[in-house]
C-alpha cells in the first residue's frame, strides 16, 4: 500500500490540481490576514480576549469570515481529489494493469483514500499556520494556551469534514464508471446536503411547532430545526466550528427552556461568560463522532463494492 500511497500523494501534489490547492491555501491565508488587518484598526472589545479566534469567525463588511470560506469551498476540495480516483483508472485500462502486479486490491483504495485525506490535512494545517503566522507578525504576540487547544480542535473537525466529502467522491467513484456522473452527483448531493435539506428543516419546523409568544413553542420549534439540520455534514461542521471559535456564543448549546428560566440578570451573566475549551470540546464531541461515521459508512460501501466488482482489461 505505501507505493499507491507515495503515487497518489505525487499525483495530487505534482499535477494542476496542487495549483489549485495552493491557489486555495494562499486565498484562506490573505482572507485570514485581511481580516486580522481590520481587527486590529478596529480595537473592538470582544476582539482583545479571543484575537486569533476571531480570525476565523469574523467577517470583515463584504467579505464573510473564514470559517464560511472553509465551509463552502472545502468540500470542493474533497469532490476534486477523489470524484476521479478509481473510475478514471478504470477508464484509461490502468486499474487492470496494476492489479496485474504483486499488489493487493484492497491497497489501491486504501492508498487512494488515505493519499487523499494526507492532502486535505496538508491544505489546511498549511493554511492555519500561515495564518497565525502572519497574524502574529502583525499583532506582536502568540496566541495564547486556550486559543491553541481550540485552534486544534478546530483542525480535526476540518479535516474529518473535508474527509467525508472526499469519501463521498471516492464512493460516486467507484459504483459509477462515468467522471462526469460521479462529479455531478456528488456536486448534486453537496447542493442539496447544504442548501435543501436546511429549508427543509425550517418547514418542518414551522409546520410541526409554529412559532408564538409561547417560549415551550419556540423551543420545541428550534429543536425540530436544528435535529432536521444535522443531517447535513455542512450543518455539523459550522455547529462544531462556532462551538470551538465563539466561546461567547457556544452558551447558545443549552437548551432553550433552561434559557428562557433564568432571570434577566442571570440570563445575561451566562451569555456574557466564554466557556472553557474542554467543556466547547465535549460539545463538538458528538459532531466530530457523527462526521467520522460518515466517513467509515462511505468507505466501508465503496471498499466492499471495490473488492467485489470483475475488473478486466
Amino acid at each position: 500500500m505505501n507505493a499507491i500511497y507515495w503515487k497518489e500523494l505525487a499525483d495530487h501534489f505534482g499535477r494542476r490540481r496542487f495549483l489549485l490547492l495552493l491557489g486555495l491555501v494562499a486565498i484562506g491565508t490573505l482572507w485570514g490576514v485581511y481580516v486580522t488587518t481590520q481587527a486590529v484598526q478596529g480595537g473592538t472589545g470582544s476582539l482583545d480576549q479571543f484575537l486569533f479566534l476571531d480570525i476565523f469567525t469574523s467577517g470583515s463588511g463584504v467579505l464573510p469570515s473564514l470559517l464560511f470560506f472553509i465551509s463552502f469551498f472545502g468540500p470542493l476540495i474533497g469532490i476534486a481529489l477523489g470524484f476521479d480516483a478509481v473510475n478514471s483508472e478504470r477508464t484509461h485500462g490502468t486499474l487492470s494493469r496494476i492489479l496485474a502486479q504483486p499488489v493487493y486490491r484492497d491497497a489501491v483504495i486504501n492508498g487512494k483514500f488515505l493519499a487523499g485525506v494526507t492532502a486535505l490535512a496538508v491544505v489546511i494545517v498549511s493554511m492555519e499556520l500561515a495564518i497565525i503566522g502572519l497574524g502574529m507578525f502583525i499583532l506582536g504576540f502568540a496566541p495564547r494556551g486556550e486559543e491553541i487547544v481550540r485552534i486544534v480542535g478546530f483542525t480535526l473537525v476540518s479535516i474529518a469534514y473535508l474527509a467525508f466529502w472526499l469519501a463521498l467522491a471516492t464512493t460516486a467513484s467507484v459504483f459509477l464508471r462515468n467522471t462526469v456522473a460521479s462529479a455531478l452527483v456528488t456536486l448534486g448531493i453537496w447542493l442539496f446536503s447544504g442548501f435543501i435539506i436546511l429549508l427543509l428543516a425550517n418547514v418542518a419546523a414551522d409546520y410541526f411547532a409554529p412559532l408564538s409568544s409561547n417560549a415551550a413553542d419556540a423551543a420545541r420549534n428550534f429543536s425540530i430545526q436544528t435535529w432536521i439540520s444535522r443531517v447535513s455534514p455542512g450543518f455539523l461542521f459550522q455547529e462544531a466550528t462556532q462551538t470551538l471559535l465563539d466561546p461567547l456564543t457556544s452558551r447558545s448549546q443549552q437548551p432553550l427552556d433552561l434559557i428562557f428560566s433564568l432571570s434577566p440578570e442571570r440570563l445575561e451573566g451566562l451569555l456574557l461568560t466564554p466557556i472553557s475549551a474542554a467543556e466547547s470540546l465535549k460539545l463538538v464531541w458528538p459532531h466530530i463522532v457523527a462526521l467520522i461515521t460518515g466517513v467509515a459508512i462511505l468507505f466501508t460501501g465503496a471498499y466492499a463494492k471495490f473488492m467485489r466488482e470483475e475488473i478486466r482489461s
